[in-house]
Parts: structure tokens; C-alpha cells; sequence
């Protein structure tokens, strides 16, 4: 069986290391992928750090990839050997990223446009899934806030003059949020971030940025003279406790509020206010049909210029440079950009 280099944490809370393993093949209706970029997220430091998720050790993670098919699984149409792919990888060692070779369903697989490289692509994935499913997952189980997807037929524009707040408008979720809400039609589109990105968001379709460092008990003075209306939709893409509530008093009665992280919100019981906590990742049965939907169209919105990848920067040594970018992160040290790493170049 042919090896290849994979970047395992050894252990629940343990330590990481580079090690071998074999190539997996490609079962019906997946693709084997070829690994040349992929993504840092906060999730994987977190699992590290606190144990959560994961049950079996050593373990690989790593949820975001671009690379070249390498094999094509039965029944598979649309895809042959060599073509350039960008996807979403999922928490088990056959389908993680942190690896040069991964195992993907080719239904949520999207070929990549020749004007995107491959580190850009790598940044898209887990990002976008969080922004989409968070936006347009069935309103069913509180998977997602139930819109119209701007890629489907009657969605693209349908939310024209509603306003949209969105904490976070800098992080890598945060600028997919902006640019989603931005093909839906919302408007304005009023996002926090650092003064510093605010050319950047707006180039993205950001209307308003205010600055995330001022106090949250003056966001509603801040943002109650930009609207035009009641604010029906909330996505925060920091979820802190103070940001959580901020977002919720803001709400219109029967408005919905989408979290990255488990809710800390005090609810009034008296509104209909609905909260949705994001699983960001279209692998799982309640988001499936959502990526499925998303990925027919992701290479053509990309093509258009519609998506914009997160601007990145490529850490060193392969998979050997992640665990250092993971404590860049854990430490608070990245800002408006996604870490890269290529397992290709692991020594």
C-alpha cells in the first residue's frame, strides 16, 4: 500500500506529530483527493486544547482542502484524474485535511476556477459552510435560519432592503456572512470589525462598519441610525456572551439570530425570537442537501467574482508548520487573513 505524511494529534489533549499512514481508496460516488493546500480553523486548536469531539485517538483534523484528484470512486460522473478541487473535510481520518491525501463525497466537491489558486481555494470551504448553513439551512431543527439561497432560482436579490447586522465582519466566516448577505440583496449590511479592515469589508458589500472594539451598550445607539427597517436576521461570527446578547436585544420580535458557539443568551420568553447555534460543515445529514446545493454552484460563483477567497498567508514546513499556526491563533496573533499549509512540502 502506498504511505503518505499525515500530522496526527496523538492523543485527547495531547500533542501533535507527523507520521505515516497508508492512502485510502476511494469508495463509490467519492473522490480521492491530492492534498497541495490546506486551511487552518479556530475548531482545531480547540479540539486540541480542550478535549471535545473527538473519541478516538491518534487522530487527524483539518477541514479544509484544495488539491487534484488523484482517483475516481464507481459511478462518479463530472470528475477525472488531474482536475483541480476545492472541499470540505470532514472529522475522521479517511475525510481530514491535515493529511496529502483525503477521501471526499464527489457531490460536495467543486471544481476550482484556473484564476483561483490553490491556497485561496483551501480558504473557502469551512468558512463559506458556516455562513451558508448559518444563513440558508433549514429552519427545521434550527440547522440554519431558513433563507432563500442567492445561488437558487428566486434567490438571488430576495431580501432587497432588509437590513443585516454581522458581528465578526473581519473573520474568515465573518467576510463569507458579508458577501452572502450582499448577493441575497440585504441592505445595509452593518458589520463590526476593526477600523483597519473597513476598505477591505467594503469592498466585499459591507454598507457600515463599526468598530468592534466600542462598548457593546453603545451598539444600539451605533446601529439604530442605520436601519431601515425592523432587524430580522443576526449573524455573529464571534459569539462571545456580550456579543450574543447585543445581537439579540437588536432583534426584531420574531427576528433570528445565528451563533457560531453555543448560546449564553438571557431570552425573553415573551418574543419569538429564534436563535440558531451552526454546525459549519455540509458532510452532516442536516446540512447535506444545502451543500449539495452550494457546491453545484460554488465554481461558477467563484468564476463570477461573486465569492471572494479570504486573502491567506502560507505558513512553512508542510503539515509540520501547523502546530505552530495553531497557537498563533489560539494566542490571538491572526488577523483578516487564513493560515495555509502545504502538505506536499512536509519533509
Amino acid at each position: 500500500m502506498a504511505q503518505q505524511k499525515a500530522l496526527f494529534l496523538k492523543e485527547k489533549q495531547g500533542a501533535w506529530e507527523v507520521g505515516t499512514k497508508e492512502v485510502q481508496k476511494p469508495g463509490a460516488g467519492e473522490l480521492l483527493i491530492k492534498i497541495e493546500a490546506t486551511a487552518l480553523n479556530p475548531v482545531d486548536w480547540k479540539i486540541q486544547k480542550y478535549g471535545f469531539f473527538i473519541q478516538n485517538y491518534p487522530a487527524i483534523l483539518g477541514t479544509d482542502a484544495a488539491g487534484t484528484v488523484e482517483a475516481v470512486g464507481e459511478g462518479v460522473t463530472g470528475f477525472a484524474q488531474g482536475d483541480r478541487v476545492l472541499h470540505q473535510g470532514f472529522f475522521s481520518n479517511d475525510k481530514a485535511t491535515f493529511q496529502q491525501y483525503t477521501i471526499v463525497p464527489a457531490e460536495i466537491t467543486a471544481k476550482l476556477p484556473a484564476s483561483i489558486s490553490f491556497d485561496q481555494g483551501a480558504s473557502v470551504p469551512l468558512a463559506l459552510a458556516t455562513a451558508a448553513i448559518g444563513l440558508y439551512g433549514p429552519a427545521e431543527g434550527s440547522v440554519g435560519a431558513g433563507l432563500t439561497p442567492p445561488w437558487e432560482e428566486g434567490g438571488r436579490g430576495k431580501y432587497a432592503g432588509k437590513p443585516i447586522l454581522i458581528f465578526g465582519g473581519a473573520t474568515s466566516v465573518g467576510q463569507y456572512a458579508i458577501q452572502l448577505a450582499k448577493l441575497s440583496g440585504f441592505s445595509p449590511i452593518i458589520v463590526t470589525a476593526s477600523p483597519k479592515h473597513t476598505q477591505f469589508l467594503n469592498s466585499l458589500g459591507a454598507n457600515h462598519v463599526v468598530d468592534r472594539n466600542a462598548p457593546l451598550t453603545a451598539l444600539e445607539s451605533s446601529v439604530a441610525p442605520l436601519l431601515t427597517s425592523q432587524l430580522e436576521v443576526v449573524y455573529d461570527a464571534v459569539s462571545f456572551a456580550d456579543t450574543q446578547q447585543a445581537g439579540y436585544d437588536l432583534l426584531a420580535p420574531s427576528g433570528t439570530i445565528v451563533l457560531v458557539l453555543n448560546s449564553q443568551i438571557k431570552e425573553d420568553k415573551s418574543l419569538s425570537k429564534k436563535q440558531v447555534h451552526v454546525f459549519g460543515n455540509v458532510h452532516v445529514p442536516a446540512a447535506r442537501k444545502t451543500g449539495v446545493s452550494l457546491y453545484s454552484k460554488l465554481t461558477s460563483l467563484l468564476e463570477s467574482g461573486d465569492l471572494k477567497p479570504n486573502r491567506v498567508e502560507v505558513l512553512p514546513n508542510g503539515l509540520a508548520g501547523i502546530p505552530d499556526g495553531l497557537k498563533r491563533m489560539e494566542n490571538d496573533q491572526v488577523s483578516g487573513v487564513k493560515l495555509i499549509a502545504h502538505p506536499q512540502e512536509t519533509a
